[in-house]
């Protein structure tokens, strides 16, 4: 299970219809609708799945 960084859904990769690659790494969504909010502005998404400096 992944988390749609857009609505916060919970999703198996597996059976999601809507993905794309954004810096090297796969991102899964539950609809056309977030896949495109996520692209118009991924870095407000991205950058709360970064781990946390130590």
């Amino acid at each position: 299970m992944v988390i749609d960084l857009v609505c916060k859904m919970k999703i198996d990769e597996e059976a999601a219809s809507y993905s794309l690659n954004y810096e090297g790494r796969d991102y899964f969504f539950c609809s056309e609708g977030c896949m495109e909010e996520f692209t118009r502005r991924p870095l407000e998404y991205v950058k709360s799945d970064w781990p946390v400096p130590t």
